[in-house]
């Protein structure tokens, strides 16, 4: 229950999601999740990595290993809910 209720913020998964292959900045990050602000961002970040799945790299922020691994497993979860949205 601890890792969906931390799933189930506001944006972690989408971090969680645009952080799955590359390192991106602060900036980057942000960009990315168009309607995060800053203070939220930054909060999500601090949840992800105490909670490991999130770390801060030399040029930005990454998934640990930990984070790829679970984002290896919201990936069928995430295709699954494309082809339900498309049956709405």
């Amino acid at each position: 229950m601890v890792l969906f209720d931390l799933l189930g913020r506001r944006w972690a998964l989408g971090i969680l999601w645009n952080l799955s292959g590359e390192v991106l900045t602060f900036r980057e990050l942000q960009s990315r999740c168009d309607s995060v602000s800053p203070t939220v961002l930054n909060t999500r970040l601090k949840e992800l990595r105490t909670a490991g799945l999130v770390e801060k790299a030399e040029n930005g922020y990454a998934l640990t290993q930990a984070g790829t691994a679970l984002n290896q497993h919201l990936e069928p979860l995430g295709d699954w809910a494309a082809g339900w949205t498309r049956s709405l």
